[in-house]
């Protein structure tokens, strides 16, 4: 569905009106077509002293050609110089006013204590408002409870309310994240750093996430393409996100199964027909449905490496007038299913090694809603999956996270009385509701076989959400 207000306000009289009475102004965001350069503009890179990320960052940078301007700090401009990168100089202080840049990089994880966290406002407070529309910011830290001293650990868990405040201060669809990165995980930054870089990340913001020692990144992988050669089954796929998954997983060259209930025959065979996947039909609440997805994945494919948890339903009730019927359909279909597929998949080695689950899970599982008692129980369940089954899946070299979706613009959405939809629209920092593809383009980022460093976290979807943790 249109966004009727997002278009008035981009008129030239509609840009004047929003900004005179102060009404939020969504700016259209920039989205990742195919073939597009990840960051498409100069890139500012900066580290506080002893900064131990900037050497991998600058490689980063000289894989996706990006032009990289740096301060006059000896430690970036010899990380950079490493990489073969001929970095710009820029001058905060000599700089004119039409210098910009679509994305500025600063590695923290030198900062040891309080007192260091004025090298953030030092390279931030110049630089912040030179983001472009669509920029992005991003914040490398070290994991708190990987710190070297309770001081360093202070210092850098203050760093998770400074991005999410310059997240809530950059402005025209820019967005700001924090990346924490342990100790011996240096060399697990690249997936990371291209999707939050890139487009791809464009409904993302203000989200904290932690890089830790994973499986090394295959060698030659091709980052238009990573998912060629693997298999990835995604339940419920016929529609909306899960259509968006399926197209997404396979432009990057997955062979797709798409499992959905019979009754969605027809739906779900000409979505997974474009894209020259195959089709598993049944339902997910049968008994045997685990046994069944199992026996076809081992038969024909001989196993899987991605499994995206879709399949969601909601049956919406005050608690207080919520039939047990409801309450446990929801349950089963959300959480339970889940989990009983995983656990099969498990216990028969169907995974294969490398291999990704990724759950979809929710902003009412994170903040609650109320009718969704039992919607939000379901998905803040998906939620302790992930962090449950993490340690045990990272044993097998496999991986499990999970995305929280905000307001996404979907038929259910549509439906939705219209207050209610431009109320869930506007309560974001970017003052829009998602796109599906937007949840696509996340679980993608997860299910890359270079992302073995993500284990048991979760990212919201949901443009930085005003509401929930």
């Amino acid at each position: 569905m249109s966004d009727r207000y997002q278009q008035l306000v981009n008129t030239p009289i509609g840009k004047i009106v929003s900004r005179q009475i102060g009404l939020p102004a969504p700016v259209k965001l920039e989205r990742y077509e195919p073939g597009q350069a990840a960051v498409t503009g100069p890139v500012l890179l900066g580290a506080a002293p002893g900064g131990r990320l900037v050497r991998e960052v600058a490689q980063v940078l000289a894989a996706i050609e990006a032009e990289v301007h740096t301060p006059l700090q000896d430690d970036v401009r010899t990380a950079a110089a490493d990489a073969r990168i001929e970095a710009r100089v820029w001058n905060a202080e000599t700089a004119g006013e039409g210098e910009t840049f679509k994305a500025v990089v600063f590695d923290a994880t030198g900062i040891a204590d309080s007192t260091g966290l004025r090298e953030a406002h030092a390279f931030f407070q110049p630089t912040i408002r030179r983001a472009r529309a669509s920029g992005r910011v991003i914040l490398l830290g070290t994991p708190p409870d990987e710190a070297a001293s309770p001081r360093q650990a202070t210092a850098q868990r203050a760093l998770e309310g400074f991005v999410r405040s310059m997240a809530k201060e950059v402005r025209r669809g820019a967005t700001a994240q924090l990346v924490y990165v342990g100790p011996k995980a240096e060399t697990q930054i690249e997936s990371t750093l291209r999707f939050y870089l890139s487009p791809k990340s464009a409904y993302v913001s203000g989200q904290v996430v932690r890089i830790g020692a994973g499986a090394l990144s295959p060698n030659g992988l091709d980052w238009e393409r990573p998912q060629a050669g693997r298999v990835a089954l995604i339940t419920g796929s016929s529609r909306g996100i899960g259509r968006a998954i399926a197209q997404v997983l396979a432009r990057d060259g997955a062979h797709v199964i798409g499992l959905d209930v019979p009754a969605l025959e027809s739906e779900l065979k000409e979505t997974i027909g474009e894209l020259g996947g195959s089709t598993l039909l049944l339902d997910i609440l049968d008994d045997d449905a685990p046994a069944q997805i199992a026996d076809h994945l081992l038969e024909h494919h001989g196993g899987v490496d991605v499994i995206v948890h879709n399949a969601g339903v909601t049956r919406d009730k005050t608690l207080g007038r919520m039939s047990p019927e409801q309450w446990d359909k929801v349950i089963a279909i959300n959480l339970t299913a889940p989990e009983r597929i995983t656990e099969e998949l498990l216990a028969r080695d169907a995974i294969r090694e490398n291999g990704r689950i990724v759950c979809v899970s929710s902003m009412s599982g994170i903040a609650g809603n109320a009718g969704q008692a039992n919607y939000a129980a379901s998905k803040a369940g998906v939620i302790g999956m992930v962090h449950s089954m993490a340690p045990e899946v990272g044993a097998r070299r496999l991986t499990i996270n999970a995305v929280a979706p905000g307001f996404i613009e979907t038929q259910m959405t549509a439906a939705m009385p219209i207050a209610t939809r431009e109320a869930g629209r506007r309560m974001n920092s970017l003052a829009q509701g998602g796109l599906p593809v937007d949840v696509a383009e996340a679980i993608a980022w997860y299910a890359s076989p270079a992302s073995g460093g993500l284990n048991g976290t979760i990212v919201r979807v949901c443009g930085q959400s005003l509401v929930g943790a």
